[in-house]
């Protein structure tokens, strides 16, 4: 303790530049090797505190370091002290070094953006290449602090512009990084390469396009940066500004990316401005024809769990109708996904995304991956959505595929059902939405679980009606199913181009008025 209290005086003194003090503790042979409380010996607070006179006394330890590893000409450049600095280094002061951290004076000189301090430690020899822990060198510094006077000093004492960090980033990558075209402008000039990849093959282009420093990448791109260096992700500079919708920059490289690079990628900048809901991007892109139908390769779509394959999913899942229309209108297909858009629109509910799909040409009869069926995946995410579900069958739904049971009226397997099946349908909603479905059929015969689900709600009878071979359908109706049928699906939306007087157009487009729901 006794110790501590000798060297807390010491400590006392110096902090108050008090050098007769000083000398008289001195004389009293009080120890100038005995540590403070903060882990400090007298010449650590000398060169912290400025007080330079009070340090030209204690200059026997000049090169001890305290319980930081850092010696006193470090902490005098870290408090910015130029004196006391310059009259260590005069007094023979190691200028390189090191703390724990091996940063130099050089280093904390840079990073405390004084060019005096940096002049002196270059006149007293300090190595300009040095690098620390982290693989940083002085110019590292110099760049991550927007100090071009103190690049230009370093370069000019020998300083290699292309070192590159523990993470492989170059000052020019991190000048490109951090947005400083003063200091990009300078490396280029002085052979910095322009492109040069980081350990997870980040261009400096790359990550200018990620932080939109568009002066930056006109800059790049004039000394002939290569957009079509892909990351470790196979992803170009295009890929990341289509991400993040930067429009300006996304136009500046189009005319210089590859196409084959994009294909070889595995995806495309289109699905990463639908996935991101970046529609002006959106826009520049297929302005720039970019193939609307590019699908992500097996790696990147097992990315995600529906196995998602097109741009148009994005925007569909996304519901974004905007997006989806511009990608239609391009020429987009909407039934190459294995889990087609148009079911995922009906299971959102989102009626105005499925008749634009439709519209442009979705099969409304699509069948689920995961359900091996002949009954409509459709209809099981919209039998509690009546207006969906009409919706679908004026467009081509086949409804007849509903009643087509094979084991009709014979005994059906026992299967274990709650009152709620998958479909979130009641036993008490049936009969409304097997109505519906009749109104576009023909004649058939009702399978005996039907019945049997049928003959427990007060709606049956008319059912049963409907269904009766002694009550067949009249002659227009069954005229209209097969009209519809020749016409085919796919051209129901073209019926009203038919030669035929409105009102029988209206007919045959289920539009007379006679159902009990309404689009």
């Amino acid at each position: 303790m006794f110790l501590f209290r000798s060297a807390d005086a010491v400590a006392a003194v110096i902090r108050r530049g008090s050098v007769a003090s000083l000398l008289d503790l001195i004389r009293t042979r009080r120890s100038l090797k005995e540590m403070s409380v903060m882990g400090r010996l007298p010449v650590h607070e000398a060169a912290a505190h400025g007080q330079e006179e009070c340090l030209r006394v204690l200059l026997a330890v000049i090169d001890a370091c305290d319980s930081q590893a850092k010696s006193p000409l470090l902490l005098a450049v870290e408090a910015n002290h130029m004196s006391c600095a310059a009259c260590l280094l005069e007094k023979g002061a190691n200028p390189n070094t090191s703390n724990r951290d091996r940063e130099t004076a050089l280093h904390k000189a840079c990073e405390v953006e004084n060019a005096d301090i940096v002049a002196v430690l270059l006149r007293f020899g300090s190595e300009v290449n040095k690098r620390c822990k982290q693989g940083w060198t002085p110019l590292h510094e110099a760049v991550c602090h927007s100090k071009v006077e103190i690049c230009n000093m370093l370069v000019r004492a020998g300083a290699r512009v292309n070192h590159h960090n523990i993470y492989g980033i170059t000052p020019l990558f991190l000048a490109a990084q951090t947005g400083n075209e003063a200091a990009l402008s300078f490396l280029l000039d002085h052979g910095a390469s322009v492109n040069c990849q980081a350990s997870d093959g980040a261009t400096a282009l790359y990550e200018a396009c990620k932080n939109q420093h568009i002066n930056i990448v006109k800059l790049l791109l004039s000394h002939r940066a290569d957009a079509n260096r892909p990351n470790k992700a196979g992803l170009l500079p295009l890929h990341v500004a289509a991400k993040h919708g930067f429009d300006e920059i996304v136009s500046m490289l189009i005319p210089v990316t590859s196409n084959f690079r994009i294909i070889h990628s595995g995806i495309s900048p289109l699905h990463l401005a639908a996935e991101n809901n970046e529609d002006e991007t959106l826009k520049v892109l297929i302005a720039a024809g970019l193939n609307v139908n590019a699908q992500l390769s097996p790696s990147h779509s097992r990315l995600y769990q529906d196995c998602r394959t097109t741009p148009l999913y994005f925007a569909v899942i996304n519901g974004n109708l905007e997006t989806a229309a511009m990608l239609l209108q391009a020429g987009a297909d909407a039934n190459l996904d294995i889990f087609q858009p148009v079911l995922v629109a009906i299971r959102q509910g989102n009626i105005e995304m499925v008749r634009l799909l439709v519209e442009y040409g979705a099969n409304v009869n699509v069948g689920m991956p995961t359900l091996p069926t002949t009954f409509p995946a459709m209809l099981i995410f919209c039998m509690r959505n009546p207006p969906m579900l009409k919706n679908l069958l004026d467009n081509g739904l086949c409804a007849l595929s509903c009643f087509q049971c094979k084991y009709g009226d014979n005994q059906h397997p026992s299967v274990k059902v709650s009152c709620k099946d998958t479909t979130g349908l009641h036993k008490e909603e049936c009969p409304l939405q097997v109505t519906l479905l009749l109104d576009y059929v023909g004649q058939v015969n009702l399978c005996a679980k039907l019945k049997e689900l049928l003959d427990t709600h007060n709606g049956w009878v008319l059912i049963k009606e409907r269904t009766s071979r002694c009550n067949p359908h009249h002659l227009g109706h069954l005229c209209r199913l097969a009209i519809r049928e020749k016409v085919g699906q796919q051209r129901l939306k073209l019926l009203h181009l038919l030669p035929l007087p409105h009102r029988l157009i209206k007919y045959l487009n289920y539009a007379e008025g006679c159902h009990a729901f309404k689009i």
